[in-house]
């Protein structure tokens, strides 16, 4: 099948790879100059509007802005191939997969939603967690595309926005389970229980799961080496709050988290693994100095 794709980070490249591999011709595109490392495998293209020329395009970039951006702004969907079905793959805002979702419909372009559980280790594997909404015909023309992107392929509804709402109250459930731990920590270091004794009894009685093992070890170690960023974090926090309000319910956790993750990156250390936030509860708002040889190397 041709597949167009644009947004070539990290986590776009593992998609587009994995496309590639199981025999799949991709055209893709990128907001910003690659090195030919990070290209390598993958056909490039002088623009986004050559992407919308395929039987499907995905895209996978970093925010609503960003797509309002490249798609809607740039006119995308006006110059589609006829039949042409768009899969989102970002973590976006319920009201804006809302407005897709309409302006999709208006140009006779199949949209699905279909944002991801992992980080880019994991979409490399291709065992990503894939939650998928959208109307029952184009999701079953793109969905032997997503088996071969993730391990599970989750169907959550017709509408798009239930998949995007599923992936938000899910980062947001993640965030407060990295604030679980750290405050355990807390407790359990002030009376000299090391946290690797800690959680290896945690993980062995209440709290087995991928998440708490994941993050448990990122607080073990310490040094917070970045699989998802903090201010990507922040920002999938920003739009729970944002779908919170519009319920019109409290959601105390919530703001308690998005406050300590805001924290985090107000410190600087935005480009850290956003489960970093448990170092500003662990030391008092206080984050311990990265060990130099952890740091990554920035051009």
């Amino acid at each position: 099948m041709h597949i167009g794709f644009i947004g070539l980070g990290s986590m776009g490249r593992a998609l587009a790879r994995n496309l590639i591999k199981a025999g799949h011709d991709v055209s893709a595109w990128n907001r910003s100059a690659l090195e030919p490392e990070a290209a390598h495998g993958i056909t490039i293209v002088d623009g986004p509007e050559e992407a919308f020329q395929a039987e499907v395009v995905f895209t996978m970039l970093s925010d609503d802005a960003a797509i309002r951006g490249v798609v809607l702004e740039g006119a995308l969907l006006d110059g589609a191939r006829a039949g042409l079905i768009h899969v989102v793959t970002s973590t976006i805002s319920i009201a804006f997969a809302e407005e897709l979702a309409a302006r999709h419909d208006e140009a006779g372009i199949g949209f699905v939603s279909a944002p991801v559980l992992g980080r880019p280790d994991v979409a490399a594997r291709g065992e990503l967690n894939v939650l998928v909404g959208g109307k029952a015909d184009a999701v079953a023309a793109v969905e032997p595309l997503l088996a071969v992107l993730g391990r599970k392929v989750w169907q959550l509804g017709e509408i798009p926005a239930q998949a995007n709402a599923a992936k938000i109250a899910a980062n947001m459930m993640i965030a407060m389970a990295i604030e679980a731990m750290a405050e355990g920590v807390v407790l359990t270091e002030s009376v000299g229980l090391g946290r690797a004794r800690f959680f290896e009894m945690i993980l062995g009685t209440l709290f087995a799961g991928r998440a708490y093992e994941s993050y448990s070890a990122q607080i073990t170690e310490g040094a917070f080496q970045p699989g998802f960023k903090a201010r990507l974090g922040l920002k999938d926090l920003r739009l729970a709050t944002e779908a919170g309000s519009a319920t019109g319910r409290s959601l105390p956790m919530l703001d308690a988290v998005r406050e300590r993750l805001s924290e985090a990156v107000s410190a600087g250390l935005g480009e850290r693994d956003w489960s970093v936030m448990a170092d500003v509860t662990m030391s008092g708002g206080d984050p311990s100095p990265i060990p130099a040889a952890t740091k990554e190397k920035h051009p």
